[in-house]
């Protein structure tokens, strides 16, 4: 009885051990699997989190850089179109001025400051005159286009004015340097001239008009003392086409004002001259 009462106190003691080691490794089966899925989770958040972080960062760093190139790009179009447009505007305007102003001063309204002297290589050159076209009836059309365009006169009536303007018989002259020479009647006359200033003229109509006169540099038979160039002019530039006035006295020649004889290039033909004649 002793025996049996000890071997159940025995057994007892050994299912009380037995529980407990079972117990036991259940716990720390539990707190190993626990401690991974805490580290699995902080792993996986801090790789989300950081891949986030860097995906929106390069993202916002890209739509920066587009955004800034977009900036730079509409405001480097803005100021070339805006620079394009004010030298646009600015040499449109300076061309329109500089137009007006040449044309006040062909039409004879200047101020004495804006007056220089010039040399006679402005007028270098082979000249014809113009007046054997108006004879032979080619500047016709000029003149039925000035009664048209100004009705101050027929067309004949100013044929008739301007047959007393470019009257001559030089019909044509040479320049080269400082030496010019004179074609009249068959013959030729050469002689070297030297600048002798300019005259500003008022006439009745209130316009100007400057004189460039030259000096024979020693007295030649058949050629004149003086010659005085008007082109419409006023400062160093290559004549297209001048009236010239020529004779032995200074003076007198500064109060002709009604003849006045027209040279254009020796190469034009008359039909040119007209139209040149009434692009002015």
């Amino acid at each position: 009885m002793k025996l049996k009462l000890g071997i159940g106190v025995i057994l007892a003691v050994m299912g009380l051990w037995l529980t407990g080691c079972q117990s036991a490794g259940s716990n720390d089966s539990g707190a190993l699997n626990q401690t991974e899925a805490v580290s699995g989770t902080n792993g996986s958040s801090s790789t989300q989190e950081s891949s986030g972080t860097q995906e929106s960062s390069s993202t916002n760093e890209s739509n920066t850089n587009h955004v800034h190139d977009e900036e730079d790009d509409h405001n480097h179009n803005h100021d070339h179109d805006h620079d394009h447009e004010h030298n646009h505007d600015h040499n449109h305007g300076h061309h329109h001025d500089h137009d007006e102003e040449a044309e006040a001063i062909y039409k004879g309204f200047f101020e004495d400051s804006q007056v220089q002297n010039r040399t006679l290589s402005d007028w270098e050159g082979d000249w014809q005159s113009v007046y054997p076209y108006l004879l032979d009836g080619t500047l016709d059309e000029v003149f039925a286009h000035k009664a048209e365009d100004s009705g101050k006169m027929t067309a004949e009536e100013y044929k008739e004015y301007y047959d007393v303007g470019y009257k001559t018989d030089t019909e044509r002259i040479v320049i080269e340097g400082d030496t010019v020479t004179f074609f009249t009647k068959g013959q030729q006359h050469s002689g070297k001239y030297q600048s002798d200033g300019y005259e500003i003229l008022t006439y009745e109509a209130g316009n100007r008009g400057v004189r460039y006169i030259f000096k024979s540099v020693e007295e030649v038979e058949g050629l004149p003392r003086y010659i005085q160039f008007s082109d419409h002019r006023i400062n160093p530039s290559k004549s297209d086409h001048f009236h010239l006035y020529w004779g032995d006295d200074r003076k007198a020649l500064l109060e002709e004002v009604t003849n006045w004889p027209t040279y254009y290039p020796s190469d034009m033909d008359g039909h040119s001259i007209a139209h040149e004649m009434m692009a002015h």
